[in-house]
C-alpha cells in the first residue's frame, strides 16, 4: 500500500499542471523528434533517435511518478490543525542555540518543499526533528554538519 501524501490546495494544483503540460506538451514534442530521427535511417548509429528515447522514457517515468503522487494525495485544511505542536503545514519559528539566528520555516511534504521559500521537507532531517515539538522545546538534529539544538519560538498556521 502507497503512503498517503498530504498537500497543500496550491501544491495539489501544481502537481496537476506539472501532470498535464508532460502529457499534453512535452510528450508530443519527443514524439515528433522520435519520428523525425526515425526518418533520418539507421536508428543503430542515430544519436538524435536514442536521446529522444531517453528523455520519452524519462518523462514517461516522471508522469507515472506524478500519477502515483496525485493518487495518493489528501489535501490538509491546515485551518483544522492544532498550533500547540509542530505538525505538517505548521510555520516555525526558531532559533539556533549555537549560532544565535532566528529562522523561519514551513513544514510540507516532500513534494512541495522548496528550501529558498522556507519551505522544508517534513522527511528531511530537521523537519523530522521539529515535528511533535511545542513552543519553548529544544529540538535536536543530526545533520551532516553535526547536532543543532533548535529552540521552538513560535508555531502559527
Amino acid at each position: 500500500m502507497s503512503k498517503i501524501i498530504y498537500l497543500t490546495p496550491e501544491g495539489l494544483e501544481n502537481l496537476k499542471k506539472e501532470l498535464e503540460y508532460l502529457k499534453y506538451t512535452e510528450m508530443p514534442e519527443i514524439t515528433k523528434r522520435i519520428a523525425e530521427a526515425r526518418d533520418k535511417g539507421d536508428l543503430s548509429e542515430n544519436a538524435e533517435y536514442h536521446a529522444a528515447k531517453e528523455e520519452q522514457v524519462r518523462v514517461n517515468n516522471k508522469i507515472q511518478e506524478l500519477q502515483m503522487t496525485l493518487a495518493n494525495a489528501r489535501i490538509l485544511d491546515d485551518k483544522d490543525l492544532d498550533t500547540s505542536k509542530v505538525l505538517i503545514f505548521s510555520t516555525v519559528k526558531i532559533k539556533n542555540l549555537k549560532t544565535k539566528k532566528e529562522k523561519t520555516y514551513t513544514l510540507v511534504s516532500a513534494n512541495e518543499a522548496d528550501p529558498l521559500q522556507g519551505k522544508i521537507s517534513v522527511e528531511s532531517p530537521i523537519g523530522k526533528g521539529l515535528l511533535g515539538k511545542s513552543v519553548g522545546d529544544i529540538a535536536e538534529i543530526d545533520v551532516p554538519a553535526g547536532k543543532l539544538q533548535l529552540e521552538i519560538l513560535e508555531i502559527t498556521r
